[in-house]
């Protein structure tokens, strides 16, 4: 998934708006409208993978359309405490006002791909996929989604749109009508377009093979011991992908996937996001 440019303009648009950033009254008490120039490196103050650096080249140059943005690294790319990340050339008070949304912006992607490679390197040596959620700020999700492949990650579905995902409210609301899981899944087939897949949410063994033998293409066996996913992986019906989900963490990751699951998701990656700690110097030119 690449970001593309109309949409890392609007988002950058929305953020600077929210903190006013065009009418800054301190760079405007201060620096003024005038044509000082300066310029800024963004540096990493802890070790992590970069995210973001288009984002922050747009932040800075939809406040001065001439700004230099320099990038030394290209995101994906490890980072140590004192690297310079980017830097950039321009107007004074445009760097000022444009700051801190470039760096909020910046160190929460790189957050998210910095802790989705963590997840990474745990599990690896196993089959296991680490993959995120829906569980993302509104507005930043294809921001969110893209960091975690930045981090060697993958994505599970973007929106509602993209795959039927049958979880336990849907089924409390099927099986009140006197269907079995299996039942649920040919229902759901049978008014959904052929191509697309199929997930549900199960909570036991049986219940996950029902869902296999009923076609489902994923089951996603939620919040269940190490030892009830191996017993779902050993039963293992037809080509139903297994997702492992719930109460994920670094501490367990490796124990899920020794268990053969195929997919592990990870609601950490984006929900509870720490901020990579990056700073901007300054100096005027």
């Amino acid at each position: 998934m690449s970001l593309s440019t109309s949409h890392i303009r609007r988002v950058v648009l929305a953020a600077l708006e929210e903190d006013s950033a065009f009418h800054d009254a301190t760079t405007n008490a201060t620096v003024g409208d005038s044509n000082v120039q300066a310029t800024a490196h963004i540096v990493a103050k802890q070790p992590g993978i970069i995210a973001g650096i288009q984002v922050a080249a747009e932040t800075f140059q939809t406040l001065d359309p001439n700004a230099k943005f320099d990038p030394h690294i290209q995101d994906g790319a490890p980072v140590e405490p004192g690297m310079t990340i980017a830097g950039v050339t321009g107007k004074a008070a445009a760097i000022l006002s444009a700051e801190r949304t470039a760096l909020n912006l910046l160190q929460r992607m790189s957050g998210i791909a910095t802790l989705t490679a963590k997840y990474v390197a745990v599990v690896q040596g196993t089959n296991a996929t680490i993959v995120d959620t829906r569980k993302t700020v509104p507005g930043l999700r294809l921001l969110d989604k893209y960091s975690v492949l930045t981090g060697g990650g993958g994505n599970h579905r973007m929106s509602l749109a993209d795959c039927i995902l049958i979880k336990d409210n849907h089924i409390a609301a099927m099986t009140s009508q006197g269907l079995s899981i299996g039942e649920v899944i040919r229902h759901a087939r049978s008014n959904a377009p052929f191509s697309m897949k199929i997930e549900i949410e199960v909570e036991t063994v049986p219940d996950a093979v029902d869902a296999m033998s009923a076609g489902a293409d994923i089951v996603m066996l939620d919040n269940m011991a190490p030892d009830a996913m191996r017993a779902a992986v050993n039963d293992r019906v037809g080509l139903s992908i297994l997702e492992a989900s719930g109460n994920v963490s670094l501490a367990n990751v490796r124990e899920i996937a020794e268990t053969g699951v195929d997919i592990i998701s990870v609601g950490e990656l984006t929900h509870s996001v720490t901020a990579l700690d990056i700073s901007l110097d300054f100096s005027v030119a």
